[in-house]
């Protein structure tokens, strides 16, 4: 895997057949509004992320493989060659890192599904803050942005493995509608780019109340 190409749809394919084996094997995920992700054509999914297995997650219930930009602290010892392997993107989240801008855009000029923890580092989940690079891949690319909220990862009783959920409980996928980020001009300006941040907050953050409403989690 070592040799695959940054971004490769054929890793990200070999990516999701992992996720599907290790996320079923371990879990019972409950997915819901899967056929909500665009079957073909650029795309942008879109995780709450309060627990590492947040992405794994995703990866094995999309009904697309799914590259995801990863903090580059994650690329060390044999987990970078497999990660870069399964198509996964490598991320410097301390400073404009211009390959990581340049391989995400890729995935998406490509036709392929880009995946972005919009909140920057894992927290509690709930879309608080929204940093600005999701606002300007959308904006760039043109790409609808489905939301994804995914419940019961941070879930702390009767874990029998520390960090991780408990073995074969039931963590929920919900896949919202996909929207564009834009305002329709095609303006790329820093206000612009405010401007669709904003909105993305807020389509997110109703996904998030609906998908809790709707799994009572």
């Amino acid at each position: 895997m070592s040799g695959a190409v940054t971004g490769s749809e054929p890793g990200a394919a070999v990516g999701r057949r992992i996720g599907i084996g290790l996320m079923y094997g371990l879990w019972k995920p409950r997915v819901l509004g899967a056929w909500r992700v665009p079957a073909a054509g650029p795309c942008i999914v879109a995780v709450n992320h309060s627990h590492n297995l947040d992405g794994p997650m995703v990866m094995g219930t999309a009904p697309r493989p799914v590259h995801f930009l990863i903090k580059r602290e994650a690329f060390t010892g044999p987990l970078d060659p497999f990660l870069r392997g399964i198509g996964q993107l490598k991320v410097d989240r301390e400073s404009v890192d211009r390959a990581a801008i340049t391989d995400a855009l890729g995935v998406l000029e490509r036709g392929h599904v880009l995946g972005i923890f919009p909140e920057g580092t894992r927290g509690e989940g709930d879309f608080a803050s929204v940093r600005a690079g999701l606002a300007y891949f959308a904006v760039r690319s043109g790409a609808p942005i489905v939301p994804v909220a995914v419940l019961g990862t941070a879930e702390r009783q009767g874990r029998a493995i520390s960090g991780l959920p408990p073995l074969r409980s039931r963590v929920d996928v919900v896949f919202g509608d996909p929207f564009t980020a834009g305002d329709g001009s095609g303006r790329r300006t820093r206000k612009a780019l405010d401007e669709a941040t904003v909105r993305i907050q807020e389509r997110l953050g109703a996904h998030l109340a609906d998908a809790k409403r709707l799994t009572g989690r």
